[in-house]
């Protein structure tokens, strides 16, 4: 009997065709997923494999990767080393990604066989910021890491041929391999890739893991969710007979009892044939059905698929000539007889695998208890005998079922460091939780194990702090302080009560925290200096600089920066540094820069580059402050190239510099490299949404098409990531600027309104970026208040004045009390605190140059765009106050950096004031009112612009009232206006008004 897999494919022409058209995307260089759900034996694995095979013939390379169930162990990336073994065996693929060392564990096929990821240390918290400081951390830096460099290695194959990867049976995948999915799809953008994952749709309970993970998935753009229905009756008569004619036929009423009972399943149906055509009658449930193949095999082929269902689906010949008890001779028999019969198939990478995951299952649960015990022993007695043929998990899953517990105890560890070496922290937490459950069932366990209870508990919590699983790891480290006792080891409880003092950071429980660091300083004495001691001293004085406690937080950095010198532990010491700077007012900025300083020189040499990162972020920000925009570019550019040089360009710090980065070149007028530098991928992590936005500054200053999409795709990441403050702070400042010069004061104030009280919220103190949306929002609302006045409209003038009131008062406060507790600003700060006072004069109706002369020079530390726009503000208001000649000056260098960057919105504003005024600037010609406006109009318009009714103008020009009217009518459908007072505003910017 061939393979049902040879067989035409039945019933699935549409379901292929969307698939293709994914292959047809992929083969022209674009990227694009479908996740493949459907019932068991519902036909996925047939439907994949012809998909496979068309994409081979598209000049597609196909990468395939299985996930396994076994049980309650996790292999930590298992289904992505499946997938690359055809990368490790040929040398030519992807050269350069192969000398990467953080992918060799993946590709030699060993996840564990180097340490790519640092493990986590004593500080990891306290070298990350505090929670709502900027962006959303990843949940674990380091496996970025191993994320991006897996990223690479796709990128460089797919560069030379499209690729298609297959990822099966993802409803047992281990979580890190979820994440790592995850982390590809948002990833993989324009390359000419396709991803296809395959699950049981019928094994999506309620609370697995893979159902949210779906529908994040299925929002993201180029994904397709494609669900499998069983096969109609007709399309799978079909196939029955096909497979029935190839054993010589069933008769009618057989082959209707076939289709009747199979109900659509294209796996029970070839089962029932296949057991149907030894005249037999045919079983009723599937698990009798698939038996009744399996008892209609010799013994030995039936020893064999009982050792090999215990084993894994998959299952590599050595292991079982190990096991099975059956000579050479005889057990090459039995496995051919196997795989003749179609049970097992022999994989490309030579290994046996059930021909379906319900026969395994079948033949599983067809095992006595004693018989799985001793097959599981068996199993694990070989694995033991033999260290490189499984990993520490299969020996752990093994020894569990075989009820070796002690043996599964030192196996789980074992697992865990091999996690913790591949940065599977998730998986690593699985496996130390287990050795947790054997503890009290294994006497020498604390032997075994090399540390107490407590130690392992606090291991276990490190592990589930970078998995994310922050209120596990609390209970962890609470449970180890129980271990422990009020009487147990003072040095011990100490660096659970400092380590519980860092995770309730996390959690933002900053009095918690507090009570816990006090309380491991209580415990251990200042002298002699310790590591532990030292550590606490850390802690502390991160959370009392974070609570405002300035006095006791010098108190302990001191102590602690003192122990860390006298113990050379330079971690410690750089990053207690970094927190004691910038934390009041008036402190001596050289001083701060050297402190900073010492502290990258130490963080490097103690090898902490995420301390490293953290230094190099706060001297680019004393930079910015300071308006050193060069030393910014310098330094962050320095910064991300080590960062991609060690796979971390991801990580919080590596991120918040490269927008930093992106912000410097904005402001210095390179605004092609900033938006390069943006936009250097099309997606990005969450926790770096806020990079990709940054591009808006520069499109909108452009007055760019794509502004529109790209605000649409800022607006969706901020209501998706609530407390991403940077995120909120570059779209709303986007959003507001884009409001401003389509001229809409009403959408301007209400984003300025919500974002700046969402950024109160988060940001009690330090919400100085206030200043930049009150002071861009204020402009239309000014802009609009002129044009009323223009036309006499008190009213509407008042209007828009009352509701902009609100954020000069918000924008005064947040200066008050940003002085209060940091001091002065910095030259940015300052400078948007000139534009607000400068607009609000404006919107009051006052010219006042100096307000605007003030807003140029204090710009004049390098923001190139700002100040500029500041110029044609202080054109417009020397013009109104009769200096055509300053007027003239400030308009020509405001219209040559519009032309140099490309800034159409400001291009157009100056040449609008400049034809308004009529003023000698780069060529621009004042439009002549003839050319537009017919005599009558022209003096309609004027009249108009003072404020007259209909029956005034008629009055004056000595025409009717309806005569006027219809001049009225004329005038705003030739400026396209909707009303007298928007008409007005046209005609004054495009210098259609007497300038008098």
């Amino acid at each position: 009997m061939s393979r049902w897999d040879d067989a035409p494919l039945v019933g699935r022409d549409e379901e292929l065709a969307r698939l293709i058209s994914h292959v047809d995307r992929a083969a022209a260089g674009r990227s694009s997923a479908v996740l493949l759900g459907g019932d068991a034996g519902v036909g996925k694995t047939r439907l994949v494999d012809e998909l496979s095979s068309r994409a081979v013939a598209a000049g597609l390379r196909v990468l395939t990767g299985h996930c396994v169930d076994l049980g309650d162990v996790g292999l930590p990336y298992l289904p992505f080393v499946d997938l690359l073994r055809p990368v490790a065996a040929d040398a030519e693929l992807a050269p350069a990604s192969r000398e990467n060392p953080v992918l060799a564990a993946l590709l030699a096929g060993q996840p564990g066989a180097v340490v790519p990821v640092r493990p986590p240390g004593e500080g990891q918290d306290l070298g990350r910021p505090l929670p709502h400081r900027a962006a959303p951390q990843p949940t674990d830096d380091g496996r970025l890491q191993l994320f991006e460099s897996l990223a690479h290695l796709l990128c460089e194959l797919a560069a030379a041929t499209p690729l298609l990867l297959v990822l099966e049976d993802v409803h047992w995948a281990d979580r890190s391999s979820r994440d790592l999915l995850r982390y590809l799809l948002a990833r993989l953008v324009d390359e000419p890739i396709l991803v296809v994952v395959s699950y049981r749709s019928d094994d999506l309970h309620r609370r697995h893991p893979l159902r949210p993970l779906l529908a994040e998935l299925v929002r993201q753009p180029g994904v397709e969710r494609i669900d499998l229905a069983p096969l109609p009756p007709a399309a799978l008569r079909d196939l029955v007979c096909g497979r029935a004619q190839e054993s010589g036929g069933l008769s009618e009423s057989a082959l209707d009892d076939v289709v009747a009972r199979a109900e659509g399943n294209a796996f029970f149906a070839e089962e029932l044939v296949a057991a149907g055509v030894h005249g037999e009658a045919l079983p009723w449930a599937l698990a009798d059905v698939l038996m009744t193949r399996v008892e209609q095999r010799s013994p030995a082929a039936q020893q064999v698929l009982r050792v090999a269902a215990v084993a894994g689906r998959r299952v590599r010949h050595e292991w079982l000539a190990g096991v099975v008890d059956l000579p050479a001779e005889e057990l090459e028999r039995a496995l051919a007889e196997t795989v003749h019969h179609h049970l097992l198939v022999v994989s490309d990478d030579g290994r046996y695998r059930f021909r379906h995951a319900l026969l395994r299952e079948a033949v599983l649960a067809d095992l006595l208890p004693g018989e799985a015990v001793r097959l599981h022993a068996a199993i694990a007695g070989y694995l033991a005998a033999h260290p490189g043929a499984g990993t520490a998990g299969e020996r752990a899953h093994h020894a569990r079922g075989s009820n070796d517990l002690p043996g599964a105890l030192t196996a789980s560890l074992e697992a865990a460091e091999d996690a913790c070496r591949v940065g599977a922290p998730a998986e690593q937490a699985q496996h130390l939780e287990a050795a947790l459950a054997l503890w009290s069932a294994v006497p020498d366990a604390a032997q075994r194990a090399g540390r107490d209870h407590a130690a392992l508990l606090q291991e276990t919590a490190v592990a589930a702090r970078a998995a994310g699983e922050l209120h596990r790891a609390l209970a962890l480290l609470r449970s180890a302080l129980e271990s422990l006792g009020p009487d147990g080891d003072p040095t011990a409880r100490a660096r659970v009560h400092y380590r519980l003092a860092q995770a309730m950071v996390r959690v933002e429980d900053l009095a918690g925290a507090y009570e816990q660091s006090a309380a491991a300083l209580r415990l251990v004495p200042a002298d002699p200096p310790s590591e532990v001691r030292t550590w606490a001293a850390a802690t502390h004085a991160r959370i009392s600089y974070a609570m405002g406690l300035l006095e006791e937080a010098d108190g302990a950095a001191e102590e602690a920066l003192a122990a860390a010198d006298v113990l050379g532990l330079d971690s410690a010491w750089a990053d207690t540094a970094i927190s004691q700077t910038g934390n009041r007012p008036g402190e001596d900025l050289d001083w701060v820069r050297r402190r900073l300083e010492d502290a990258r020189v130490r963080a490097r040499r103690a090898g902490d580059v995420d301390v490293e990162m953290r230094a190099l972020f706060n001297m680019a920000t004393l930079a910015l402050d300071d308006g050193e925009l060069d030393e910014v570019v310098e330094l962050t550019g320095r910064a991300v190239q080590q960062a991609r040089a060690q796979g971390m360009e991801w990580a919080f710090y590596p991120v918040e510099l490269r927008h930093l980065r992106v912000t410097a070149l904005y402001m210095a007028g390179r605004w092609d490299e900033s938006l390069a530098e943006a936009d250097q991928l099309a997606r990005v992590p969450d926790m770096a949404a806020h990079l990709r936005a940054a591009a808006l500054l520069v499109l909108v200053g452009r007055g760019a098409p794509e502004v529109r999409e790209r605000l649409d795709w800022a607006r969706a990441q901020v209501a998706r990531l609530d407390a991403h403050v940077l995120l909120i702070l570059v779209t709303a400042a986007a959003e507001i600027d884009h409001a401003a010069w389509t001229g809409d004061p009403a959408t301007a104030l209400a984003v300025c309104t919500t974002a700046t009280n969402r950024l109160r919220e988060i940001w009690d103190t330090d919400h100085l970026g206030v200043l930049r949306m009150v002071a861009t929002a204020l402009a239309p609302a000014a802009d609009a208040a002129s044009a009323a006045r223009l036309v006499g409209d008190a009213a509407t003038a008042e209007h828009w004045m009352g509701e902009a009131k609100p954020l000069v008062e918000l924008a005064r406060s947040a200066v008050d009390v940003y002085v209060a507790t940091f001091g002065a600003p910095g030259v940015e700060g300052k400078a948007w605190h000139a534009r607000v006072l400068a607009e609000d004069a404006r919107l009051r109706g006052e010219p006042a140059p100096e307000l605007w002369r003030a807003c140029v020079e204090a710009f004049g530390f390098g923001h190139v765009y700002e100040q500029a726009r500041s110029r044609w503000r202080l054109a417009e208001a020397l013009l109104a106050t009769g200096d055509r000649s300053g007027a003239q000056q400030e308009a020509r260098a405001a219209h040559e950096v519009a032309v140099r960057l490309g800034a159409a919105p400001l291009r157009d504003a100056v040449e609008a004031l400049v034809r308004r005024g009529r003023l000698d600037v780069g060529g621009v010609r004042a439009t002549e009112v003839a050319a537009v406006l017919t005599p009558r109009e022209a003096e309609v318009l004027a009249l108009l612009a003072q404020g007259r009714t209909n029956r005034q103008i008629g009055a004056e020009l000595y025409i009717s009232e309806k005569t006027a009217s219809v001049h009225v009518s004329n005038i705003l459908a030739k400026f396209g206006a909707n009303g007298r007072t928007e008409a007005v505003a046209i005609a004054a910017q495009r210098g259609l008004l007497p300038t008098s």
